[in-house]
């Protein structure tokens, strides 16, 4: 990605976005109207101008949460940069360079290393800092102008970097919570959840494009007794292998999925009742082949007029697994 694309990138999370911004004018607009009118010198004296500007804030802190839904994605990003440009000017015209209404030139920084990314970050950074600059060298005299710009750019600069490093560590950890949440942890494959959700989409290609989908629900032949002979660590490494099995005989398209103890299920895309048996047990030879001591029954659904949603293929796919292993194991059987 460009730098120059990356700088008109909208945040991922605008509805987050929208509620910081929305705390930040509206917290802004009430400490300017409360100080201008409990300390009406920090207006230097034009009260009306600061209490309009400050209304402005607590106006477009409304708007935002109100209308939210209906604002175009990029003004997240413009907002702070005209968050900077309000604070500086509202400064300057009332003469205040106090630390408090300096620590309204942060929040824009904050925001911008929560929800934007590094270029806009850095670019937020600049231009907070440069009001900064625009503030307290026009108000505050000599060396103490510089000492507190000096100041300032440290703590922005600190904040910005470790918020963008909590921010990288939540998302590690959301991301691997995500994995978890649709992953089996014994198999590495996805699971139940994962399964619908590919079921699901699978689905609605079929009701949209007439692209047939087909259903195979494995189960391993007598299980228990791999149990009782290799123990439940010897069963687990046959659950494995079986799925790295069936992972590794797919196309990138289909999903294959644990649905817990010993019973799989494939997401073949595409494959229709004709292809289905035929690929259903080329995966049951490959098993047989691969995983010592072990086999597999299958049962095979496809979607049609009268099979068309999940509960209809998987109780056709669990149908035809039964008749597979009443019909003597290690076989496919496809649903009428």
């Amino acid at each position: 990605m460009s730098v120059r694309r990356a700088l008109f990138e909208p945040p991922s999370d605008a509805h987050g976005a929208a509620w910081v911004l929305a705390v930040m004018f509206g917290s802004g607009g009430l400490y300017g109207v409360l100080m201008s009118i409990v300390v009406p010198e920090l207006a230097g004296g034009a009260v009306g101008g600061a209490l309009v500007v400050f209304a402005v804030c607590i106006a477009c802190s409304l708007a935002m949460l109100r209308f939210r839904d209906h604002i175009p994605p990029r003004w997240w990003v413009i907002a702070p940069f005209l968050a900077v440009a309000t604070v500086a000017s509202s400064n300057i015209a009332t003469s205040d360079a106090t630390t408090g209404s300096q620590l309204f030139l942060l929040w824009p920084v904050l925001y911008a290393a929560l929800y934007l990314n590094l270029p806009q970050t850095i670019a937020m950074l600049i231009t907070a800092m440069a009001g900064e600059a625009m503030v307290v060298l026009t108000i505050l005299p000599g060396w103490r102008g510089l000492t507190d710009l000096t100041g300032m750019v440290l703590v922005a600069v600190m904040t910005a970097l470790v918020i963008r490093q909590l921010r990288r560590r939540v998302g590690v950890l959301v991301r691997a919570l995500e994995a978890q949440a649709l992953e089996d942890q014994l198999t590495g494959l996805p699971n139940r959840r994962a399964l619908e959700m590919a079921v699901t989409s699978a689905l609605l290609r079929y009701e949209r494009d007439r692209e047939p989908v087909t259903i195979l629900t494995l189960d391993l032949d007598r299980f228990k007794e791999i149990n009782d002979r290799l123990g439940h660590a010897g069963g687990d490494r046959a659950l494995c292998d079986v799925a790295a099995c069936l992972r590794e005989s797919l196309r990138a398209v289909d999903t294959v999925a644990r649905l817990g103890g010993d019973e799989f299920v494939v997401v073949l895309a595409g494959c229709d009742r004709e292809a289905a048996p035929l690929v259903a047990d080329k995966l049951r030879a490959t098993v047989a082949a691969s995983v010592p001591g072990v086999t597999v029954s299958v049962g095979s659904a496809t979607v049609s007029e009268t099979v068309r949603d999940a509960n209809a293929l998987y109780r056709a796919s669990d149908a035809a697994l039964y008749a597979a292993k009443h019909g003597g194991r290690n076989r496919v059987t496809a649903a009428a």
